[in-house]
This record gives structure tokens, C-alpha cells and sequence, in this order.
């Protein structure tokens, strides 16, 4: 007791103490986190300046607030935005034909793209007082998905203006003049945008421009100004090819100093009309067939006045926070938009064609191997849904979330792939043969695109996800690492002292809550709701804790060491990235009024992230550099193993059943990809064949009624056998003339296209 008591005094003067305490704790440390901790480059520096943490500080922080969570409210529809969706948007999909746009056209038809400028298509994010719709992200996603459940190129053609481009970038930063100039154009499709950024040496290091605008003074209009000579070279554009007005990042430089001191000035972004002298447009990429304008752009000492520049002369350099910005939003709503559609088309194909497809006498989806894929796709669709919901909830909040949206468009786009390859192996002949016909062929044509565009899916996950949020989650990581860059050392030590104590108490709290959530199963965690789903909450939470205990672990020890260690980084990311999506599972569960018939998809999903959060970890864990540290991580993470599973097969085959006929939670999965009066292509097929088989379900129990009896003949033809079941009797006229239209629409439906020659 003495020993212990000694002890303990001597923590107590050595924390308590505030010159001690400084002497020899605080300013070790100081040093040390001056030594380890990584530099900032510009670029990531204006990068975590520019977006907002929002949700995904609470995941990192160990003790997420779940009340906060569900206090965000549920996306709504205005009635103007459901208005547009029920009128333009349908009569929109009734002049898409996807075969013809694709293999024919190679374009959009001239009728489809007078509607979509007539109608305020490419105007959805412009104010309202330029004619633009000033439509809210919800619905902004929500008009993409349901133009790409029937054709990518046409969701692509509308998307990209409504994204990062001259609309977004004018709304937040144009002079008044270059407001009201352009935006009433864009908004009556007087003007088509494009957006130069990505060239030859700049891809997903968009700050590697090599482009550049060099100022100097020329004759502009009979006068001489100041401007710039602009030099590109761009490729991979959107819409270049039609665009009439370009919006162009580049490098500017002052060399000869005609606007001051600084000669590298750095990113910058001007509006050139493509029809200015020097401008080269027109030529296309063909990116994997698919029919939406994608070329390049090109220009030689192309001289613009400085009046050109977004934003006037006042914001040149300041370029890369700009897209940085604007990308934060855009790529939240656009490419998991694409992704959101691609899960509703192969729910709503995949599922009916399960049950109209027959092999081995019996419909495929009671086959499990078969149950196995669709399980995956019906638990992926509501994962991409829950989290387009939770992420346009985050942006229409005027958040500018650029963790969770580079979690957004990795996960969903990855998810997108899965879900496509999964139906393409259900559906098998039906997906592959293309035709018009054919609903899944183009859509898994364009994942790879989703996967390359807007930040290469690789380094989004190993580098951004984690990398960012590490930094700007962490309630004292970003104070402490400007502290140390601090020129005054004796200011920057009081401050560092007082941001110390506060980050010892914090680690210490997230190792308790670690360690004490496992040894008890996270049964003494909070949650903020009753029932089957309060234990995913608990889970969660320990998992949360986990995750900010091995990050300051991670940071203490490797320091600016972690940034290279891409892999280790990136399963760290997964962890963030699979409680961001757990939750919004779980708020889209209450926010959809706890759907009982959901449940077993709800269990599924989260099973799913639960393990695969706890998987990454793991993994982390076991390639932690530092062994002995990595071993007292896993003795206070995992102190009686990993104990978090994958969904059970009998869960799978549940929830297959259950979306294997018409009902609300079908159509919950599935309401992006929407029924359209007078569709004759192949998803309008497919549907009414389910329906006319579940229609006809009591009367096929009938016939094998009679069959099991010898009333009725085994193994033959379905038409022989609705024809010897009406002339003994077991069916009536009215019943032989159901089962008899419900196999001809079946056999429309799974019939595929043929050609004399292609």
C-alpha cells in the first residue's frame, strides 16, 4: 500500500504539477511530435483546410453520439423536386433508347438533348434567380439514378454539368458580372459546360498540373491588358467535344512580375468560350463504348484577359481549394448516384428473373448457390441507398464532407461493381448478349469508369480516406501539428501542454472502452434504440473506440513514417469507411419507420460491416511494423479474439424469399429504377413476367398437387402440361388462359437479341 501510494503521488505531481509536468513530460514530447509527425505539403494543406468534418469525426473519435446521427433528419423530396421527377424525368426516360444511343447513334438524340436544355436538365444546381432549379442534392442524386436504371450515357450527359464544372464553380465564387453573364445561359442549355482538369501527367495528383498561364499584357478587344497566355493539353474531358463554354485548371505565373512579388502563384481556374481564338475542340475518346461525349481539349499561348479568371483577379492561386471544394460535394452525389441506379436495376432484374428462370424443373432463386450471389446484391443495394441518403442528408446541410464523400464514392462505386458482376451471374446469357433487350450490358461496361473518374479508386482508399481523416477528425492531431510548426517555441509549448493533457485523457478513455466493450460483449454500451437492432449500435461503438486507440498508436509510433505505409493506412480507412456505411444502414432502418419486412436485410448489412470493420483491423494488426506494440494493441482490441462473423447462409436464404415477390420492401430496393407506362424494352419485360408467375403461384401449387396424386403426368413441357391439366379438369378455361399468357411472357423475357450481321 505504501509502494502504491508513493506511486500514485508521484503521478500526481508529475501530471499535477504544471512546471514539472512541463519539464519533463510535456517538452519530450514537444520534440518528438516535431520530429515524427509529418509535413503538410501546400496542397494537402489547402486540402484539409477546404472540406468540413461532419458524421465521420464522430466515427473517429471513439464515442459516436447516435442521437446526432438520427438527428439529421430524413431526405426529403420538395414538391417541385417530386413534381419534375414524376413529369420530366419519366417523360425523359420515355425517349431513351440505350441500344440505339449506343451502337447507332453514338450520341444522345437531338430531341433528347433540346428536352434536356428546354426543361432545365443541366441547371439542377443553379440558383434560382439565374433560371436555374436550385434543386437539393437528395434530389439531384435521385434524378441521376433513375436516368441511369435505363442509360448511362444519358444520366453521364446531365450529371457532369451538375457536378464539378462552370455551374458549381460560378454559383459559390463568379464575379456578379460572370453570374449574370454565363448562368442564365447554362441555365436554358444556351451554354454547354465542360470542365478541363485531368491531362497527360495529372490524374488522381491533380495538383501536378503542367498546364500553365503565364501573365503578361497583349491587345484584348482594340486594348491593351493584363492577362494570361494560356498552354494545355487536356484529356478525359466530359463533354469537351459539344462543350461551348470550358472551364480550365491550370498553373499561373507571374515571371516577369507584373502583379507583384510572387511569381509562382499556383492553380488557378478561368471560363474560356470554346470559340475563342486558340480553343481546339472536338475530338472523342471512346471510353468502353459507351455513347457520352469524353474527349480532349487543347490550346497554344491562347491569350485571355485576367477578367476571365472564377472569381476576378482576386482568386488566382487559389484554384486548387476551389475544386477541392466543389469536388467534395459533387463527388457525393454523381458517381454513388450511377452506382445507387446500377443496385436498383440489378434488384429489380435479378430477383425477377430468379423466379422466372427455370432449370432442373424449379425457378433458379430457390437454388442457394443462386441465393448466395442475390443476397449480396439485395444487402448491397441497401447498403448503396442508406448511404446516398445518410451522404446527400450531409451535403444538403451545407457540409462540404470530403472524408465521407471520398468514402462515398470508393465504397459505393466498389459495391456498384459487385452488385453488377453478381447479377451479370445470375442472369448469365441475358446479361452478356447485348441488344435492346439487354438491361445489364452497358451498365457493366461503365463501372470501370465510375471506378477510374474523380480520384482513381486505389488512391482514394490508400490514401485520402485515412489519410484525411486521420488529420481532420482527430480532435487534437491538426492543433497539435500546427503547434509544433509554431515559430514562437514558448507559446507553442504552453499550448502544446494543455492539448497534451487533454490527448492523454482521450487515448487513455478510447483504450478503456476498447478493452472493457470487448471483455463484455458491448453490453454496457449506449444505444439509442430498442429492439434487434440495438446491439449493432454497441458493436459499433466498441469498434469506434478500437479504431481511435490504434490511430494515435499508429500516429505515436510511425509519425509521418504512416502516410507511406499505404496498406496499413488504407485498412485503417476501411474501418472509418465500414462504420460510416453501418450507420447509414441503421438510420435508413428508422428513417424508413423500422420496416419489419427489412429486418433481415438490415441484419445482413450489418453483420457484413461489423465483420468487415473488424477484419481490418485485424489485418492492420497483424502487419503493424512495431511488434511488441502491436501485440498490446491486439490484447486490449481483441483480448479474447475475434468474434465477428459473416452472415449465417440461413440469413441469406431469408431475405432472398422475401424479396423474391411484389411487395413494399421490393419496391423499397428498387423505386430508382421505376415502372414506366408504355415501356416495351427489357427491363418492363422481365417485370411483368414476375408478375404473371407470382400471379399464377396457387395454380402451379395446384398442378403439383395433382402431379405428387398421378392426377397429372410428370416431366413434360409446360404448355402440355397446362393442356392435360384443363382437359381432366384441374384448372378451368380462364386459369389454363393465365398459366398459358404468364409462360409466353416468361419466354419473352428471357429471350435474348439476334442479328443477321453486325
Amino acid at each position: 500500500m505504501t509502494v502504491f501510494i508513493l506511486i500514485l503521488l508521484a503521478v500526481i505531481v508529475l501530471l499535477g504539477v504544471k512546471s514539472i509536468r512541463q519539464q519533463l513530460i510535456t517538452r519530450p514530447i514537444f520534440f518528438f511530435f516535431k520530429k515524427v509527425l509529418p509535413q503538410l505539403s501546400s496542397t494537402e494543406k489547402e486540402a484539409m483546410e477546404a472540406g468540413d468534418v461532419w458524421w465521420e469525426a464522430e466515427l473517429f473519435r471513439g464515442k459516436p453520439n447516435w442521437d446526432t446521427l438520427h438527428s439529421y433528419g430524413k431526405p426529403r423530396l420538395t414538391e417541385e423536386e417530386r413534381s419534375f421527377i414524376d413529369n420530366q424525368v419519366v417523360t425523359a426516360l420515355t425517349m431513351i433508347d440505350d441500344h440505339d444511343i449506343v451502337n447507332n447513334r453514338k450520341d444522345l438524340p437531338p430531341e433528347l438533348w433540346d428536352y434536356f436544355k428546354k426543361e432545365g436538365f443541366f441547371a439542377l444546381i443553379i440558383p434560382k434567380q439565374y433560371g436555374g432549379k436550385a434543386f437539393s442534392a437528395y434530389a439531384n442524386s435521385t434524378i441521376v439514378s433513375k436516368l441511369a436504371s435505363r442509360s448511362v450515357s444519358a444520366a453521364v450527359s446531365v450529371m457532369v454539368p451538375n457536378s464539378l464544372g462552370p455551374g458549381e464553380l460560378l454559383t459559390h465564387y463568379g464575379t456578379k458580372e460572370q453570374r449574370e453573364h454565363w448562368l442564365p445561359l447554362l441555365s436554358k442549355g444556351d451554354a454547354i459546360p465542360c470542365f478541363a482538369l485531368t491531362g497527360l501527367e495529372a490524374g488522381s495528383d491533380a495538383g501536378a498540373i503542367p498546364d500553365e498561364g503565364i501573365v503578361c499584357r497583349r491587345k484584348f478587344n482594340g486594348e491593351e491588358v493584363l492577362g494570361l497566355s494560356l498552354t494545355w493539353d487536356k484529356r478525359y474531358i466530359t463533354l469537351a467535344p459539344v462543350a461551348t463554354v470550358l472551364g480550365l485548371a491550370f498553373q499561373m505565373r507571374d515571371p516577369e512580375g507584373l502583379l507583384g512579388d510572387e511569381q509562382e502563384i499556383g492553380i488557378t481556374c478561368a471560363l474560356i468560350p470554346t470559340d475563342h481564338p486558340g480553343v481546339k475542340i472536338g475530338s472523342r475518346h471512346n471510353p468502353l463504348q459507351l455513347a457520352f461525349m469524353n474527349g480532349t481539349t487543347q490550346g497554344e499561348d491562347v491569350f485571355i484577359p485576367l477578367d476571365w479568371i472564377i472569381g476576378g483577379p482576386q482568386y488566382a492561386g487559389r484554384g486548387w481549394r476551389m475544386l477541392v471544394e466543389c469536388l467534395s460535394a459533387g463527388r457525393g452525389i454523381s458517381l454513388p448516384a450511377l452506382a445507387t441506379a446500377t443496385g436498383h436495376v440489378a434488384t429489380k432484374t435479378s430477383t425477377a428473373y430468379s423466379a422466372i428462370r427455370h432449370q432442373f424443373g424449379m425457378a433458379i432463386g430457390h437454388f442457394e448457390g443462386v441465393q448466395e450471389a442475390l443476397a449480396r446484391i439485395i444487402g448491397n443495394t441497401y447498403q448503396l441507398e442508406a448511404a446516398r441518403c445518410l451522404t446527400t442528408t450531409g451535403i444538403d446541410l451545407k457540409v462540404k464532407p470530403s472524408v465521407v464523400t471520398a468514402i462515398a464514392k470508393y465504397h459505393m462505386t466498389e459495391m456498384g461493381r459487385s452488385v453488377i458482376n453478381d447479377a451479370m451471374d445470375i442472369q448469365a446469357g441475358k446479361g452478356i448478349q447485348l441488344g435492346p433487350k439487354n438491361y445489364l450490358g452497358h451498365n457493366y461496361m461503365a463501372t470501370p469508369i465510375s471506378i477510374t473518374v474523380e480520384g482513381a479508386n486505389i488512391l482514394t482508399r490508400s490514401l485520402m480516406i485515412f489519410g484525411q481523416g486521420a488529420t481532420r477528425c482527430h480532435p487534437y492531431v491538426l492543433a497539435e501539428m500546427e503547434t509544433v510548426a509554431m515559430e514562437d517555441q514558448s507559446a507553442a509549448l504552453q499550448r502544446f501542454d494543455n492539448l497534451l493533457l487533454s490527448h492523454m485523457s482521450y487515448a487513455a478513455r478510447n483504450a478503456f472502452s476498447a478493452f472493457f466493450s470487448a471483455l463484455t460483449g458491448s453490453r454496457f454500451n449506449s444505444a439509442p434504440v430498442s429492439g434487434s437492432t440495438k446491439k449493432y449500435y454497441k458493436s459499433m461503438t466498441r469498434l469506434s473506440a478500437a479504431l481511435a486507440f490504434m490511430t494515435d498508436f499508429a500516429m505515436l509510433i510511425m509519425g509521418g513514417d504512416l502516410k507511406r505505409k499505404e496498406m496499413l493506412s488504407a485498412r485503417l480507412g476501411d474501418v472509418l469507411s465500414e462504420l460510416y456505411l453501418g450507420s447509414a444502414t441503421l438510420k435508413l432502418f428508422e428513417d424508413n419507420g423500422r420496416q419489419q419486412d427489412d429486418l433481415p436485410i438490415v441484419h445482413y448489412v450489418m453483420q457484413t460491416r461489423l465483420y468487415n470493420a473488424a477484419q481490418a483491423l485485424q489485418g492492420a494488426l497483424k502487419n503493424f511494423p512495431n511488434r511488441p506494440v502491436a501485440w498490446l494493441m491486439r490484447a486490449l482490441i481483441f483480448p479474447l479474439g475475434n468474434h465477428f462473423n459473416q452472415p449465417e447462409d440461413n440469413l441469406s436464404v431469408e431475405l432472398c424469399k422475401g424479396l423474391l415477390k411484389p411487395g413494399p420492401a421490393r419496391e423499397r430496393m428498387t423505386f430508382l429504377c421505376p415502372n414506366i407506362k408504355g415501356d416495351k424494352g427489357g427491363i418492363a419485360e422481365v417485370e411483368q413476367a414476375f408478375l404473371a408467375q407470382v400471379a399464377c403461384q396457387p395454380l402451379h401449387v395446384k398442378l403439383k398437387s395433382a402431379q405428387k396424386s398421378g392426377k397429372l403426368s410428370k416431366k413434360q413441357a409446360a404448355l402440355s402440361l397446362y393442356q392435360e391439366a384443363l382437359d381432366n379438369g384441374t384448372i378451368t378455361e380462364s386459369e389454363h388462359k393465365r398459366l398459358v399468357e404468364a409462360d409466353s411472357l416468361r419466354k419473352v423475357a428471357i429471350a435474348v437479341d439476334d442479328f443477321s450481321q453486325l
